[in-house]
């Protein structure tokens, strides 16, 4: 079943592009919806599974490193049962079935302005970058570096989180006026850790982590992981075995149906082309593929 809207008989927290979030008092449940984005616009229709694998992936990822940094993550929503625990929940309830693999209840949290970008390899936007200048995200860096290559060492690139239109590339003097120098540190330091952390592992199974974005929250006074971590749509997924430096890596993400949409001659506006049925089904496959491989699972009832 595709999940493009989830109004529930909660208050609307928030609704992203593709994750609505319901309050819940000092929690949250934060649904993982269907719905597809690309060049900042969400697109007609959806990717079926698509939802749940940002949510299982997510639940996957925020287990393995809670030694690294505690995160925000209660519980998955695994059945109704659970979710009555925080809301009045009529038993087998249809309405809300669609809930079940999709959502997750969180701790509430107060979300940093930022997105903490790390690049482990030369790729999109950082290596359009180079080829003009040399830089990458006011760094730097060596002469005669390849596309796709990996860099001597992961680069920290945080941004803006823009509530409309794209986020904008912060220096680390913008950084530490925005959250303070102490925190900016911690943000670079675990933003990395989590990072070199998540890519030793995706190595194993057969994937690298080029790049990956997080965000961060203070609960408690303390940094937590929050959001989604380490997907498809925060990430940049390579299979080892296709890997060439010197050109562009086929993605295990969303490139397939951002390449068609540029091949269709769209201009970027409003309104977003319907997705072939061709493109649906690859970028659902792809989506799963990641999913499984990375834990060892097949998606439930997809």
């Amino acid at each position: 079943m595709l999940i493009l809207q989830t109004d529930l008989p909660l208050r609307l927290f928030a609704r992203g592009k593709v994750r609505d979030s319901y309050d819940l008092g000092d929690r949250l449940l934060m649904v993982a919806s269907d719905r597809v984005s690309a060049f900042d616009m969400v697109m007609p229709c959806g990717i079926p599974g698509k939802g749940k694998v940002l949510n299982k992936l997510s639940a996957f990822w925020f287990r393995k490193t809670a030694s690294l940094l505690p995160n925000h993550l209660e519980c998955e929503v695994d059945d109704l049962e659970v979710l009555g625990r925080f809301m009045p929940v009529k038993e087998n309830d249809p309405a809300l079935a669609f809930l079940v693999g999709r959502s997750m209840i969180v701790k509430k949290a107060q979300r940093l302005p930022v997105e903490c970008v790390v690049r482990g390899y030369l790729s999109g936007s950082a290596w359009e970058e180079y080829r003009r200048n040399g830089v990458v995200h006011f760094h730097q860096m060596p002469g005669g570096l390849r596309e796709s290559q990996e860099l001597p060492q992961p680069l920290f690139t945080p941004t803006t989180k823009a509530e409309t239109g794209h986020d904008e590339p912060m220096n680390e003097a913008e950084l530490e006026k925005l959250v303070g120098q102490k925190q900016a540190r911690e943000l670079r330091e675990k933003s990395i850790e989590v990072y070199q952390y998540a890519r030793r592992f995706a190595l194993t199974r057969g994937f690298i982590i080029a790049d990956t974005k997080m965000e961060f929250g203070i609960v408690d006074g303390k940094l937590i992981l929050i959001d989604e971590l380490l997907t498809p749509d925060s990430s940049r997924f390579w299979d080892v075995t296709l890997y060439q430096v010197g050109k562009s890596q086929p993605s295990f993400d969303k490139q397939p149906l951002r390449d068609w949409l540029v091949k269709t001659g769209w201009n970027k506006s409003p309104p977003a082309p319907m997705l072939s049925e061709d493109i649906i089904e690859l970028t659902s496959h792809r989506y799963k593929e990641v999913y499984r491989r990375l834990t060892g699972n097949e998606l439930e009832g997809e």
